[in-house]
């Protein structure tokens, strides 16, 4: 293993960058349905951001990013930035960009998917699951350019996904229906057998060897672009995180992206010292991120020093101080503990979508306030 020396570690640990892609929707203003605007939307915003917006998977949706950041403020400026450009986009095309995990109101009938070979090749592959896959994600790159070293930290960091997954939750409607989830993006993608938790591996040879097995079956359709909730990304030189709905709040997007950094960091340099790290059952973090994905930040979560479940409030803040130097190193420690105040005094954004949706509110006034909280940019009140 080309492992870190201590010194390199204490440089990468304060040179790191962050970066983050959104998906979201595009929605017809009248009837609030998705709508199969992507490519055009895209195009436009490309004039004003470059390659910082693209197409999706599916036609009604969007992706923005932003370069690798060195600070929460250059984060927060490339997000407002992009998300202007795709909703000056949008407007233009008489649609608009929402930000939920799943989309709320759907016609019936499959998805309608760009033609791509990748894409054609994911419909041929798994069928009719593909017919209702259009979810919304938060992304985040920390950069971590030793492969083999991203693989021991993506092991330590397993335990950590039921977490995020309830502090993101913000998918409980899909096509018209009260799931009685808060994160339903995640019900839909652990259908699959190639996504979820990422598999134990202790070396990165190892890492390899199990996703191609995986491909071999057909249940992934290449080896070198593993979906897993965590993966060295196969291009770039960063640990990308995938489990996160989408959010309306680019103060909270902000904020797990700061936290993820931190969590990175900590648990590199655990995994340079002390190796691969404990290898927690893949039922059990399944099981644990079902559950995280029901209740959202409501109530109990999985805890990941002991395997138990406790108050998801006290899981969070233990992780706070477990990464509070890392924290305070960059300068990120404010942001942090105020995602997690949001959370406690307003909760996820599944329980603001359910608050919008009654007494009289119906899923049209849902997308109607999803929709202004994600050209606002930040939350908007029930």
């Amino acid at each position: 293993m080309t492992a870190l020396a201590p010194e390199a570690r204490t440089r990468y640990d304060t040179m790191v960058t962050v970066g983050v892609e959104e998906e979201f929707f595009l929605i017809d203003p009248h009837t609030r349905l998705v709508v199969p605007a992507g490519p055009a939307v895209a195009e436009r915003a490309a004039g004003r951001v470059g390659d910082l917006v693209a197409k999706e998977f599916a036609l009604c949706q969007v992706e923005a990013r932003t370069p690798p950041c060195r600070t929460g403020a250059e984060l927060y400026g490339h997000l407002e930035r992009v998300r202007a450009a795709l909703v000056g986009a949008a407007r233009a095309e008489g649609v608009r960009v929402c930000a939920s995990g799943t989309p709320v109101l759907q016609e019936p009938g499959p998805v309608q998917v760009a033609d791509h070979p990748r894409y054609r090749a994911a419909n041929l592959q798994y069928r009719s699951m593909m017919d209702d896959f259009a979810v919304s994600a938060l992304h985040v790159h920390v950069h971590l350019p030793d492969r083999e070293l991203a693989v021991w930290t993506v092991n330590r960091m397993r335990p950590w996904l039921p977490l995020l997954i309830a502090v993101s939750a913000n998918s409980p409607f899909h096509r018209g229906i009260d799931t009685g989830y808060a994160g339903y993006r995640t019900v839909l993608r652990s259908r699959f057998p190639c996504l979820g938790p990422p598999p134990y591996a202790r070396t990165l040879q190892e890492h390899e060897r199990l996703a191609t097995a995986i491909s071999d079956s057909e249940a992934m359709l290449d080896p070198a672009t593993a979906y897993w909730d965590l993966r060295p990304h196969p291009r770039l030189p960063t640990l990308e995180i995938r489990v996160m709905d989408v959010l309306p709040d680019v103060r909270d997007t902000v904020a797990v992206a700061l936290l993820l950094r931190a969590l990175v960091t900590t648990l590199t340099g655990r995994a340079s010292e002390h190796g691969p790290g404990p290898a927690w059952e893949a039922e059990v973090l399944r099981a644990a991120c079902w559950r995280a994905a029901r209740d959202g930040w409501s109530t109990a979560c999985f805890d990941p020093a002991t395997g138990r479940f406790r108050p998801v409030v006290d899981i969070a803040a233990d992780t706070v101080a477990l990464l509070r130097p890392a924290l305070e190193a960059s300068g990120d420690t404010r942001e942090v503990q105020a995602l997690f105040l949001r959370l406690a005094e307003r909760g996820d954004a599944a329980t603001r979508q359910r608050a919008w949706a009654t007494p009289n509110g119906g899923l049209r006034t849902v997308v109607d306030q999803l929709i202004l909280a994600t050209e606002r940019g930040h939350g908007t009140e029930n």
